[in-house]
């Protein structure tokens, strides 16, 4: 099958594959999510305000990978780190894969890898880059379900990643390997 590409962007692309149509990132490997957990057991949520659906939503610290020029074949591990950095202000010394698929196989080629960063430290400020306006949330793993059904009471949209991040731990599944995937 060839690919038509419909429109262009200098973010995405539209493509038509055997009119089949979707939405491709031509400057990015993916999207990496971090599950981050600090030692007192604290869940790092993020909020910022998404154009897309006019709203603020809560999300887990993400981002793309291979995005930046000179830098297009970057470790999905190593964006996973500057990504958790950059919006919580966060480092961890691993991180370790939990799983990864596509984000909405109907509308995007897009592919999320989840990966858990455990025992986080924080070093700088965070707060994402100069076009994001993040605010970090240190939300108690064991609150977490409660804390987030209040903010949805209060119009706030969540992100399904943090859902999937809360099953990981629920089911001490981050404890395995990525061995074990």
């Amino acid at each position: 099958m060839e690919d038509k590409i419909i429109a262009t962007t200098p973010f995405l692309q539209l493509i038509d594959r055997n009119h089949w149509f979707f939405v491709r990132r031509p400057n990015s490997r993916g999207v990496v999510a971090i599950l981050a957990v600090t030692a007192n057991q604290e869940l790092l949520i993020v909020d910022q305000y998404r154009a897309p659906l006019d709203a603020r939503v809560l999300e887990l610290p993400a981002g793309l990978a291979g995005d930046v020029a000179g830098h297009e074949d970057e470790p999905l591990e190593l964006a996973a780190q500057r990504e958790l950095l950059e919006e919580t202000g966060y480092t961890c010394r691993e991180m370790q894969l939990l799983v990864y698929g596509p984000s909405s196989a109907g509308m995007t080629d897009e592919t999320v890898w989840l990966y858990l960063a455990r025992d986080v430290v924080k070093v700088v400020a965070g707060g994402g880059d100069a076009s994001e306006e993040i605010c970090v949330h240190h939300v108690p793993v064991a609150s977490a379900p409660d804390w987030i059904s209040q903010r949805q009471v209060e119009g706030y949209f969540v992100d399904y990643k943090i859902f999937a991040g809360l099953f990981f731990i629920g089911q001490q599944s981050v404890s395995r390997s990525p061995s074990d995937l």
